[in-house]
């Protein structure tokens, strides 16, 4: 089944090309089914370039899936045009009355700053409220997982000495779990971020279960037992050349950056991407609208403050 997206939104010129399924609200309207409705808040830069990424993850399944994406109304995006923001993105409290099957909050490049110090910070506490009610399964990625374990647990972040930049393999922990049904036992995952959060800290909540971890960088999906809260702290939706980007446009601009761990062949930057991530992050985010979205959400989404409780 296809993804749906907005009407021209820069993305799907992307996805056609790569033989993706979308179609657009107006030929939607026509089919007689209900899309999972999935509110993503896009806290990145690259605007564009993470639109399509979640896209591209989301698409994969059998399921049709309409997305809506919330920006900022806190915050200036500077890194994007603003008829762009004003044509394919609302606010918080444009959609406040709205229910939602689920909910992708991105990674954000503030992580070194105390959460508090983020200029958008009492506006995301905000969203974090407005998903208790109105969000029946939440995907936090990166910075968003580790600002929402603070927000909802508690758990702070710590500052590494050295960025973790790369692919990295991780075992999966409980292979039971509906979330990483599928997985191999081993599997790899881009991460990119200065900070961390300790698995010490995770394990004193027992609502908290860490579903795959890296020896190198250690938890990376975690997730309440019910799957309504899960936590992403790598990037599984990157593309292929992603941390290439990230890596030489800080070469360019003559800033100290260590190449991607085995990201090119032989950590060599002159040689190819190893791109061996992909199947796992499909995989990881079918099966999150599978079983933790369209197999619990109620039909009629205004019953989910009720089933909310259950």
């Amino acid at each position: 089944m296809p993804l749906i997206i907005p009407n021209g939104l820069p993305a799907a010129e992307a996805l056609q090309s790569e033989n993706i399924f979308t179609m657009n609200r107006g030929r939607a309207v026509t089919q007689d089914i209900r899309p999972l409705k999935i509110v993503i808040v896009n806290l990145m830069p690259t605007k564009i370039a993470t639109e399509t990424q979640l896209a591209r993850v989301l698409s994969n399944s059998p399921l049709q899936v309409e997305m809506t994406l919330i920006t900022m109304d806190s915050h200036e995006s500077t890194h994007i045009s603003q008829e762009h923001m004003d044509s394919f993105y609302k606010t918080i409290d444009e959609i406040k009355e709205d229910y939602f099957d689920g909910m992708i909050l991105t990674g954000a490049p503030v992580e070194q700053m105390p959460y508090e110090d983020v200029d958008y910070w009492r506006e995301l506490c905000e969203i974090f409220e407005f998903a208790k009610t109105h969000v029946y399964s939440n995907m936090f990625i990166c910075w968003g997982a580790q600002a929402s374990l603070y927000y909802h647990y508690g758990i702070g972040k710590h500052l590494l000495d050295s960025k973790v930049f790369g692919i990295f393999e991780h075992r999966v922990i409980r292979p039971h779990n509906p979330l990483v049904r599928g997985f191999d036992e081993t599997f790899y995952a881009p991460h990119s971020r200065h900070t961390e959060v300790l698995r010490e800290d995770i394990e004193k909540h027992e609502e908290l279960r860490i579903l795959a971890d890296s020896e190198e960088v250690g938890p990376h999906i975690i997730s309440t037992e019910n799957g309504r809260q899960i936590f992403v702290l790598g990037h599984q939706e990157y593309d292929k050349e992603t941390l290439a980007g990230e890596y030489f446009r800080d070469i360019n601009k003559g800033l100290q950056i260590d190449v991607p761990k085995n990201y090119f062949k032989n950590d060599d930057p002159k040689n190819e991407i190893l791109f061996r991530w992909r199947s796992h992050a499909s995989l990881l985010f079918s099966n999150w609208l599978n079983y933790y979205v369209y197999q619990d959400t109620p039909y009629d989404l205004e019953e989910l403050c009720s089933k909310r409780e259950d």
